[in-house]
This record gives C-alpha cells, structure tokens and sequence, in this order.
C-alpha cells in the first residue's frame, strides 16, 4: 500500500473512532438530543444524526465517487434517524470502514492523480482531493458532536486521547 494513502487511513479510522467514543455509553435519550430544536437553519442535529451523516459521506465519497460504486445513498434520510442505541450506529461505521480500507488500500498513484466526476457538478474532483474533504469533513462533525455532547453532558467535556496520545506520538 502508498505510504500516502496509508496516511490517509490511518486519518480517517482516527476519525470514525472519535465519533465511535462519542457515541459509546449514551442512552438513546442522549443520541437522539438536539440541542437547538426546529425545522429551519438555527435547529442542530443530533449525535445519532451526525454519525449516520459521516458514515454516509465517507461511504459516498469513497465507494460511489472514487472507486465509482453504484449510487445508494440517501443524504436526507440521513438527517431524519432516530436511534434506540448505539450499537447500530457503530455498526454502520465499522462497516464504512471496511469498505474504506478495501477500497483504499488497492489505489495507486495513478488513480491518486486521477478525477472523478461528482454528480453533476461542472467540474470534476481530484481523487485526493476527494480523500481529504472525507477527513476534512469528518473533522468538522467530530467537532459538532465532541459540543453535543458536552451540552448533553451539562457542560463537562466527553473527554478521550489527545491528539499524540491516539497516533502515538507522545
């Protein structure tokens, strides 16, 4: 496997275990609380919302954009789950993560270097490019949740590995 995507790799999995953390130990209560409630553009998602929203953009743009995979996700449907634990969303992540690491694993530099087209958007996307908005996108939600979380909690952080304890950089 590149050097590179192994890097790649390493980034995402260190991600989807982040949200698994967050999501580990909470009542359904908890996983289906949205700090701000509505229909409109102030309503905040949920826990259960924004991993089942990662786990379907990291399977979209991996499996449907870059390795070219029929289309079979529903964004919107990700956005109205409501769960009655966690374990089905741990599921679904780990899954994610399989089709991932397969998928990933056999690229090579030519395909790095290669585009890819995003539905029927004008421009085509770099499949790097298409790599690293998965981590920078799961970041930010990382961020949404690691928040929820900590409202839901009544302030008091979820805590976990900083960033050189999980890469093992101490």
């Amino acid at each position: 496997m590149l050097a590179e995507v192994e890097q790649y790799l390493k980034m995402i999995d260190d991600l989807r275990a982040q949200v698994g953390a967050l999501l580990s130990g909470l009542p359904a209560e908890a996983l289906n609380w949205r700090p701000i409630e509505g229909d409109d553009d102030h309503a905040t998602n949920s826990l259960a919302v924004l991993a089942t929203h990662v786990a379907g953009s990291e399977h979209f743009w991996i499996a449907e954009v870059i390795a070219q995979h029929p289309a079979t996700r529903v964004r919107s449907a990700e956005f109205e789950i409501v769960t009655d634990s966690a374990e089905l969303l741990l599921e679904r992540l780990a899954a994610v993560g399989q089709e991932t690491q397969k998928i990933l694993s056999g690229l090579d530099a030519a395909v790095l270097a290669e585009t890819r087209q995003v539905q029927g958007r004008p421009a085509p996307v770099p499949v790097r490019w298409a790599i690293l908005h998965v981590i920078d996108h799961t970041a930010l939600h990382v961020g949404h949740m690691q928040l929820t979380r900590q409202l839901w909690q009544g302030g008091r952080a979820a805590g976990g590995p900083r960033w050189f304890e999980r890469v093992g950089n101490g």
